[in-house]
């Protein structure tokens, strides 16, 4: 072996051993957390799920913000959730964290054929296609049985899209998408026209195809959407700085007074 390899495997092992040692910091954290803090000791997997849920949504605001110290401070108050589920199923003889990691790597290594196994994959969809046909094998009933019924509107119809088109129920081209976008939309506006009871589900149409046509152009249309609401917050605040600044009050200005007044505020963010 040569001097070279040699440094490189030390690299390796030390940081590894850098990574291991982290790891088992947090875990003996925990353990003295919930030997000791009375908040900690507290807790039940009921009362931290939405704190859970608040982290997620935290951690999704960095990420839209681009800010990648906020993003690092996320994903460890994530990993501390993780820890401390684990360590509620150790109490209860259920689950560890070592189960849980072990049942982690089975699963990713019998989901991946095309690395562990004898499958050949060589593009995202094969390994998308793969992924769905194997959790189908393993026993699920259905294709969207995995789709947490929780999630958020939008993100839901994104992954049953993603789902069903694992298995081949998936438009041909982008163009036969768009075109029943505008069925969808000449649909919501006739019932509209009627002012009908159809009209909220004619228009979950429109969303769920629009949806699926930003899929066809590789847009996720829930950082989009996160994009916009950003960009409109931003605007809106400048306009009633801008407002205010001119020793106005907002609810005395007519809609075209505040136009002027948002044209603005777009004109100088876009600086």
């Amino acid at each position: 072996m040569t001097l070279t390899n040699k440094k490189i495997l030390l690299l390796i092992k030390k940081r590894m051993d850098e990574r291991l040692i982290a790891f088992e910091r947090l875990l003996n954290i925990m353990d003295e957390l919930r030997e000791k803090c009375p908040w900690d000791k507290k807790q039940t997997f009921e009362t931290l799920r939405p704190l859970t849920i608040e982290e997620t949504y935290e951690l999704a605001d960095a990420i839209t913000d681009n800010d990648l110290a906020s993003i690092k401070g996320e994903i460890g108050d994530l990993f501390l959730h993780m820890v401390f589920y684990c360590k509620l199923g150790e109490e209860q003889k259920v689950f560890d964290v070592t189960s849980v990691l072990n049942a982690i790597c089975e699963k990713l290594i019998t989901r991946h054929p095309h690395i562990y196994g004898d499958v050949v994959a060589e593009s995202e969809e094969e390994v998308k296609n793969n992924w769905e046909k194997i959790k189908l094998k393993e026993g699920r009933k259905s294709v969207l049985e995995g789709v947490p019924t929780s999630l958020p509107a939008m993100v839901k119809a994104s992954r049953i899209q993603e789902k069903v088109k694992g298995i081949g129920f998936e438009w041909d081209n982008k163009e036969d998408v768009w075109d029943k976008v505008k069925e969808e939309l000449e649909e919501f506006y006739q019932e509209q026209q009627k002012n009908s009871k159809e009209m909220e589900d004619e228009f979950g149409d429109v969303l769920f195809s629009l949806i699926n046509y930003a899929r066809f152009v590789n847009i996720n249309p829930e950082n989009a959407l996160a994009k916009t609401n950003t960009k409109f917050i931003n605007r809106f605040k400048l306009m009633e700085e801008l407002i205010l600044k001119d020793q106005k009050g907002i609810e005395n200005l007519t809609l075209s007074e505040m136009d002027v007044y948002w044209d603005i505020a777009k004109k100088q963010l876009r600086k």
